[in-house]
């Protein structure tokens, strides 16, 4: 390796290889220190030794890391292994599930969480996080929505930008930076009827203005690899869509890094149908463009009779190895496979850490209600605090929590004994009743002066093979919640969950209502930070919250349709029995405080091509004390060659206003932020008349119209 550049030492490695050792760097296997699949790889150890393993995931810690790293380098080659994971939202410290994390609308802090889940990662001795997942969706009864970041594609790509960023930096061979994964590729945010693996079918429009700018934002920022759908695009599963990976991630959009599928996607076609053998599924996922088998073996067992028998040529597999080895090389394991095996474990769960998550989770909240301001409450007072989440330290984690460790979370009880006096009582199970815990929650209630009821879902709700048709609280869960509103006490509700809800019931019944999503290790003391008003909530909603399951799939970003929706016309497109919006819709999202909006001015009511116009509004705190708004900006193409969503979001600003204070907010638009995919696809502004819409939520909004020439 002295003193050759990385092409040369890489071609040269490459030349020593056999067939069987390419086709070995092409095989992500698991170990056992988590099981976030169906099948388990045997011989893990004889593999790595025989050279006949690239990468691994569910191994980690500098122990478990070193003594597979030192079997590789035993191998005949000595090629070192990359270690990966599913560090979703942290790797010890866990944050806010992503979901709820995108809520605060903050990209430095995404970005901040991002660097320190790598940082923690690396210490553990890996090199890749599959993450982040930018897949959009539009219904919350697919669990994975807590994994993403909603609805609108505009604000995930810039999230998943910011995700990339804050997990490779600079420079993949430092210390705390690691691979980051984009998944998954593509459309698998839209499964039909919410339900997890189920087929996705769309229009290339569809993809194109809604689905795939999340995805390409993220390659555009250097994401390294690209982890498949387990869906089919247009009857072809992703894992062998040539036209997906190779025409359009590689060709159109450039991509030069690798292509991991997920879990045993290759084998699973056969259940597709469109393969009959796992020789068959191998061929066509190389063909297509995939790098990577994850723990199917597949490749590692057929490639190499598929070169003999022709169906696919060595260069194919020469071509996949080049590039799982320049990451390698980048990584710096060429030069010091064992670097990672070595860090010490101050890092994790440090203060400067637990600081990070606990900002994290103040913000990710989101005040979807607080009339009369009950909100927030006075320490002065005794709380009863009840309900089956209310000491759950696991629940608050959510779904995909790494290595994190539930014993050194907090829960709401632990923050709300460190404000005030607190009752305790569950109240039921998560979905079981119980009378005798519904009667020691009542009595709680009683000889408190306010009620917390925190209600919602246990982590296996929500997340990965968790898609729910009833999106409601459970039934025993409203039970309570109806026994707690008869004793006649002030009472706030507190929803914790992987994905919105459906709260109809409850926004009829309770005058304040906090959703906390499922916070991360230091949720509990955030939560009674924010319930007490150590801190004010700033979240907005990135998901919209239905009024029912029949609403779903649904979106703000809708289309006019030719009968658009007009409450006097019999002939338009809505519902008999219930409103076409959301309960609480994208964007929303309440503070202490009150805000007065004002008109949006506009400088210029004609924009040149390739200029700009500038709208803006004046904001007001009418409050007594500092107080947080967002203002968002959306833009309407009111005649386009392709119908156009009613509104879509292109901007947004967060304001802090002294009492009293008040500020005019800008925003200035551009040519870019009027394009969109023409009849062909290709990107186009148009001349024509717009709107732009400054406001605190995609349904309260101030118009103005400007028109752009030709």
């Amino acid at each position: 390796m002295a003193g050759m550049s990385k092409d040369a030492f890489l071609h040269e490695l490459l030349g020593r290889m056999s067939v069987e050792e390419k086709a070995g760097q092409l095989n992500l296997l698991t170990g056992a220190m988590d099981a976030t699949g169906m099948k388990h790889s045997d011989d893990l150890d004889t593999k790595i030794r025989a050279g006949r393993c690239g990468a691994v995931l569910n191994v980690y810690t500098p122990a478990a890391t070193r003594a597979l790293q030192e079997l590789a380098l035993a191998s005949p080659l000595a090629v070192p292994l990359i270690f990966g994971y599913d560090v979703i939202h942290g790797q010890r410290t866990i944050y806010p599930i992503p979901l709820g994390l995108s809520c605060s609308w903050n990209l430095d802090l995404m970005e901040r969480c991002a660097r320190m889940a790598a940082a923690e990662s690396a210490a553990d001795g890996l090199h890749w996080v599959y993450s982040p997942m930018v897949d959009i969706s539009q219904d919350p009864r697919w669990g994975r929505v807590a994994e993403g970041a909603g609805e609108d594609p505009w604000l995930g790509a810039k999230i998943a930008a910011a995700m990339v960023r804050g997990y490779q930096g600079d420079d993949l061979a430092a210390p705390a930076a690691v691979i980051a994964c984009v998944k998954h590729f593509a459309l698998y945010g839209a499964p039909m009827g919410g339900r997890d693996y189920n087929t996705v079918d769309m229009s290339r429009r569809a993809m194109e203005e809604t689905y795939f700018p999340p995805y390409r934002a993220a390659i555009d920022a250097g994401a390294r690899t690209v982890m498949t759908a387990f869906n089919d695009i247009d009857g072809i599963p992703a894992s062998a869509n040539r036209w997906l990976l190779t025409e359009l991630l590689r060709g159109q959009w450039g991509f030069r890094g690798w292509i991991v599928t997920d879990y045993t996607a290759v084998t699973e076609m056969k259940n597709h149908g469109t393969a009959a053998t796992d020789a068959d599924a191998a061929r066509q996922s190389l063909d297509a463009g995939v790098d990577m088998d994850r723990v199917s073996e597949a490749f590692l067992a057929e490639l190499p009779d598929l070169v003999e028998s022709g169906s696919i040529s060595e260069g194919q597999i020469d071509a996949a190895v080049l590039r799982v080895l320049e990451t390698k090389w980048d990584l710096g394991l060429f030069r010091d496979p064992l670097a990672r095996c070595n860090h010490e474990a101050a890092i994790h769960l440090s203060v400067e850490n637990r600081q990070l998550a606990r900002e994290a989770a103040r913000e990710s909240m989101v005040l979807l209600k607080n009339e009369a301001g009950i909100l927030p409450l006075s320490k002065h007072r005794t709380i009863a605090l009840v309900g089956p989440l209310a000491d759950s330290r696991r629940d608050m984690l959510g779904c995909w929590i790494a290595a994190g460790d539930e014993a050194l979370a907090a829960s709401p009880l632990d923050g709300f004994r460190g404000m005030a006096e607190t009752i305790h009582a569950r109240g039921c199970g998560i979905s079981e009743g119980n009378d005798d815990l519904l009667a020691e929650a009542v009595r709680a209630a009683e000889q408190a002066d306010v009620v917390v009821l925190v209600l919602g879902e246990s982590w296996q709700m929500s997340g990965e093979a968790a898609s729910r048709t009833n999106i409601r609280l459970p039934e025993c869960q409203r039970e309570l919640a109806r026994h707690i509103l008869l004793t006649g006490k002030p009472c706030v509700l507190v929803t914790m969950s992987g994905r919105p809800l459906e709260l109809t019931w409850e926004n009829s019944r309770f005058p304040a209502i906090l959703h906390a999503w499922a916070l991360g290790t230091e949720g509990g003391h955030a939560l009674a930070e924010v319930v007490f008003g150590d801190a004010a909530p700033v979240g907005k909603l990135t998901m919209g919250f239905p009024r029912s399951v029949g609403q779903l799939p649904m979106t703000y970003r809708e289309k006019p349709t030719g009968r658009p929706f007009d409450a006097a016309a019999q002939y338009s497109s809505k519902y008999l029995d219930a409103p076409n919006d959301a309960l609480y819709p994208f964007g929303h999202g309440l503070t202490y405080g009150e805000f007065r909006h004002a008109a949006v001015a506009i400088d210029s009511p004609e924009m040149q091509p390739g200029g700009t116009v500038t709208v803006s509004a004046e904001i007001t705190n009418l409050g007594a004390q500092p107080a947080t708004e967002t203002l968002q900006l959306y833009l309407r193409d009111l005649v386009a060659s392709v119908s156009r969503p009613v509104k879509e979001l292109r901007g947004f600003q967060r304001v802090t206003l002294a009492a009293g204070e008040s500020r005019v907010v800008s925003f200035q638009i551009t040519d870019a932020d009027l394009a969109f995919p023409g009849r062909d696809f290709q990107p186009v502004v148009e001349p024509g008349d717009f709107e732009a819409m400054i406001g605190p939520s995609s349904r309260d909004l101030r118009v103005v119209g400007f028109s752009r020439r030709s």
